[in-house]
Formats: structure tokens, C-alpha cells, sequence
């Protein structure tokens, strides 16, 4: 046996050979794997939050802008309120105020008779009560209730007040004539006080009020009702009252009457003229003279004719006017403007001149010249 022979093969217990495996194959839709740690896709979480952040702000914005539309539109409703009130009470307060002052042209009427006076205070008392009712009608913005009331209180006052001296005047024909201006004077002062609860309770707090409430534009309006508050006073009003029992009991033949010039001064310079010593006036389109007049007599006057002359070549300048009334021991003055151009250089007379009334026994203060020399420097 040879060599060979004795060999024993085992080959068959051998493995045999593998063939080797082929890769898988990979899907033409994946990517292979990289080194590292998976990553995200770029922007895939910030883009998200972005959008997110500008919805919010978007959002946030218009919350913003409505809060301010609807804060915008309630305060032009509560301005537009406010001035809708403010424009009622407005011609409330005007008609108010135009009694006041048919009150006082009554008052001063030259020659008016009690039963006139009476007749007509009782007109404007129910004019006055109109004025309440209107004002009763109107719907004040809850934050000018009270002060509304003040208002209508006001007009109340004013109302009693012109009853009151409707009624009191029947009361005086048998008293003196101090004791009858008192008994008027009481109701005069309830218009003062109607001007007082006007001004102090409705139109100041009500004013404060639309300030506090950042109201801008709408403008409270005013009431006054007596042109003159010195009407209260008792010299005036029984000066007021003789006047008026004068004109209707007439004028005794014994009266005394008269008005006198009292002065007269060149304006603007202030100088006053003297019937002794000239005086140099600076001539301007500014030149002016004032007269003062004086009721020296009992009774009051009316219709008190004023001349001023002034002499000049060719032709005199000569300026009228005339008091309405002088009430006794009272001094009104008129001042002559618009001039015109004077003779400058030479001296001249300025003359003044009141109307002498009927029955007048003294003359002598009634014209008086005075020396000037116009200059224009």
C-alpha cells in the first residue's frame, strides 16, 4: 500500500467552501446611513415657532386695535352726549340772559308808569317760567344731574324774583320812598343769587366735571341775568323807584330840577379843561372828549341832550348824544369820539353844553367854554 494509499482522505468532512453573500441592494429611495449622531432636518423646528410667534403677535394686535376702536367710538358717544346737553342748556341760557336784559331796559325807562311796570315784570316772570320748563324737559348725562338741578334753580329764582317785585310795587303806594326801595331791593337780590347759584353750582362744577372726564371741546354756558348787580343796592333801587312813582303821580310844580356839566376831559391824554387857563391838546385820529353831567335837581331825568362844540374854520365840529337817565345826585358821562382833523396853532374853545329840562331854575352850569390850543406834537 503506498504512501498515497495510506492517506486517508477526509475531505468529505471538511466544510465546503461558501460562495460569498451579495451585499443587499439598497432601496433607491432611502440614503445610506452617515456617521454621527441622526440630524434634523434643516429649519423642520424653527419655522413652526416662527409661525407660531406671528400668529400670537398678529393676534395680540388686533386685540389691541379693537380695545382701542371700542374705547375710541365710547368716547366720542360720551363727548357727543355731553355737547348734545351742553347745546340744549345753551339757548336755555340765552333766552335767561335776554330777560335779564329786558329787565334792566325796564328799569331804567325815563318815563314809565307803575301799572306798565307791573304789567310787563309779570310778561317776563312767565317768560322766565318757560325758560324752567324747557330746562325741566332736558335729560342731563348722569354725571351732570346735580348740577342740572342747580341750573333749574337758578331759573326758579329768577322767576320768584321778577314775581316778587310784580307783587311788591302795589305795596309801596303808602310808604316812604326809602321803605319801597327796600321792599324792591329784597326781590332783586334773588336774580343776583340766581347769578351766583348760575356761575357757583352749575356752570363751574359742571365744568370741572367734563374736565375730569377728559371732555375737550364742549363749552358750559353762561346765564347773567342782571346787567348791573348794584341794582341791590337800596340808594339805587329807591332812586329807581322815585323815578317810576314820579313819572305816575307826575312831577310836583315845586320840584326841583336840573343837570349841570361837571367836566370835561381830552382823551387819550386825560387833560382836563378849565374855563381859565388853555389848555395844549395833541391832536390824533385818537382824539376823544369826555362830559360828565350831573343830576342836580329831585327828580330823575330822561333824554339828557349832550352837545360838544368844537371851533373851527370854516365850520364848527359839533357832536350830540343823549342820556338815557340821570337818576338825582347822579353823574353819567358821554364821551364824543371820531373827532375829525381841528385847526392846529391858533387858540380855540372847546364848548360843552347839557339841555336844560322843564321847569330848570338854574342855567348857569349848563354851558360851559373852555380855552385850547391843538397841537400835534
Amino acid at each position: 500500500m503506498s504512501e498515497r494509499d495510506t492517506e486517508i482522505d477526509f475531505d468529505f468532512f471538511e466544510e465546503p467552501d461558501q460562495e460569498p453573500e451579495e451585499p443587499p441592494r439598497r432601496s433607491p429611495l432611502r440614503r445610506a446611513p452617515r456617521d454621527g449622531p441622526p440630524r434634523r432636518p434643516a429649519g423642520g423646528g424653527i419655522a413652526p415657532l416662527v409661525r407660531l410667534v406671528v400668529v400670537i403677535a398678529i393676534a395680540i394686535a388686533l386685540v389691541v386695535l379693537l380695545v382701542f376702536l371700542v374705547d375710541r367710538c365710547r368716547g366720542d358717544g360720551k363727548a357727543e352726549a355731553y355737547e348734545d346737553y351742553m347745546t340744549d342748556v345753551s339757548a336755555v341760557a340765552t333766552d335767561s340772559q335776554q330777560v335779564g336784559r329786558d329787565f334792566t331796559e325796564l328799569l331804567n325807562e325815563a318815563a314809565v308808569k307803575q301799572a306798565d311796570v307791573e304789567s310787563r315784570l309779570r310778561g317776563l316772570a312767565t317768560r322766565q317760567r318757560q325758560d324752567i320748563e324747557q330746562a325741566s324737559g332736558i335729560d342731563p348725562p348722569g354725571a351732570l344731574r346735580e348740577q342740572h338741578e342747580q341750573l333749574i334753580e337758578a331759573l326758579q329764582l329768577r322767576a320768584s324774583g321778577l314775581d316778587g317785585m310784580a307783587n311788591a310795587f302795589p305795596r309801596t303806594t303808602d310808604v316812604q320812598p326809602r321803605e319801597a326801595g327796600e321792599l324792591l331791593a329784597d326781590q332783586v337780590r334773588r336774580l343776583l343769587a340766581s347769578d351766583i347759584v348760575w356761575d357757583d353750582l352749575f356752570r363751574e362744577p359742571a365744568a370741572r366735571e367734563l374736565e375730569r372726564r377728559d371732555v375737550t371741546g364742549v363749552v358750559v354756558p353762561d346765564s347773567n341775568f342782571l346787567e348791573d348787580p348794584n341794582v341791590v343796592a337800596l340808594a339805587q333801587m329807591t332812586s329807581i323807584y322815585r323815578r317810576i312813582r314820579g313819572a305816575t303821580v307826575g312831577i310836583p310844580k315845586n320840584a326841583i330840577r336840573g343837570n349841570g356839566i361837571v367836566s370835561v376831559t381830552a382823551l387819550p391824554q386825560n387833560i382836563q379843561l378849565s374855563t381859565d387857563e388853555p389848555r395844549v391838546i395833541r391832536a390824533s385820529t385818537r382824539l376823544a372828549f369826555r362830559v360828565a353831567v350831573e343830576n342836580s335837581g329831585s327828580v330823575a331825568e330822561g333824554d339828557v341832550r349832550v352837545t360838544l362844540t368844537i371851533r373851527k374854520t370854516p365850520a364848527n365840529i359839533v357832536k350830540s348824544a343823549v342820556i338815557e337817565l340821570i337818576n338825582p345826585g347822579q353823574t353819567q358821562t358821554v364821551t364824543f369820539t371820531n373827532i375829525g382833523a381841528v385847526d392846529i396853532g391858533p387858540r380855540t374853545t372847546v364848548t360843552a353844553e347839557v339841555k336844560p329840562v322843564l321847569n330848570e331854575r338854574t342855567l348857569e352850569n349848563n354851558v360851559f367854554e373852555y380855552p385850547v390850543f391843538f397841537s400835534v406834537a
